[in-house]
């Protein structure tokens, strides 16, 4: 080497992707672990229930939900859950907006009225909407008073019970959501689709509506996975009288002794979620690609 050349840089050592890809088996392998056990091995257990018999793999508990009376429970748990998804989204859309647009102590009202109830279980609350619903309950206590009825009327165990029990549990999940996008909806653009002569329906149909289309899609998503699978609501507002997926779940496992029967109604009610959670993420990003 003579003196005016200059030593060759040392080439710059980068980490071998081997080990990055060890580092990341590394830190996400806990986590892997944790879902495996608890929700894909149970899920496997649940199905292979649903499909064992005496003589090996048999589709006979499915067979049996094929049936006109299981049939009916299914329609039941599907009405449910559509019914309380309907009403808690013309009940929480409004609400939703009424909450971004309060300010003070209003809007610290409505988030308490709104959190709150969230802290008590959906045992309590079921159970304050049997008292409230009973012959000598308030309801009817304040009709009477009133004088709109005579003697008291029967609301418990009824389907509207049902109906107005579950709207009131999961309400919330419905109005959080919603509530989130228009918090951070842009108040200007409704006030440039005024100025391009849009009227106040045609902009809130065309600029506010497709604006918000992502937190309806996760509030009904909520709302229609909670109200599919409650078991606690139809059992104390209604009872035997408007059987469910849930409750026929619960029967089967319980009183029954039918483990089969139960798994595979479990994975029909499984399979009915994962459908309105699917449907609402290619609907979310439909929408989102628009």
């Amino acid at each position: 080497m003579t003196a005016t050349e200059l030593p060759a840089p040392s080439p710059v050592v980068s980490p071998a992707p081997d080990r990055e890809r060890w580092l990341a088996i590394g830190f996400a392998g806990p986590a892997t672990l944790v879902l495996v056990v608890l929700f894909a091995l149970p899920l496997a257990l649940l199905f292979t229930a649903s499909v064992a018999g005496p003589a090996g793999l048999t589709l006979s508990e499915y067979e049996k939900l094929a049936t006109p009376h299981y049939l009916g429970v299914i329609w039941n748990s599907l009405r449910l859950a559509l019914l309380t998804t309907g009403i808690a989204f013309l009940i929480g859309y409004p609400a939703s907006f009424a909450l971004a647009r309060a300010r003070g102590v209003l809007r610290s009202v409505m988030l308490a009225a709104l959190f709150l109830p969230l802290a008590a279980s959906v045992i309590v609350k079921a159970f304050a909407w049997t008292i409230l619903l009973r012959s000598d309950g308030l309801v009817n206590t304040v009709l009477i008073a009133l004088g709109i009825v005579d003697e008291p009327i029967r609301m418990i165990f009824t389907e509207t019970a049902l109906i107005v029990g579950a709207v009131n549990i999961f309400l919330p999940f419905m109005i959080l959501p919603i509530y989130a996008v228009v918090a951070q909806l842009d108040h200007r653009l409704v006030e440039a689709a005024a100025t391009l002569g849009a009227s106040p329906v045609v902009a809130f149909v065309r600029v506010v509506m497709p604006l918000t289309l992502p937190g309806i899609i996760a509030g009904v998503a909520l709302v229609f996975s909670l109200s599919v699978s409650a078991y606690v609501v139809p059992t104390l507002l209604i009872g035997e009288r408007y059987p469910t997926l849930s409750t026929t779940i619960a029967k089967a496992f319980l009183l029954a002794r039918q483990p089969g029967f139960g798994a595979a109604a479990g994975v029909v009610l499984l399979a009915i979620t994962l459908t309105a959670v699917a449907l609402s993420a290619r609907l979310g990003r439909s929408g989102g690609s628009r």
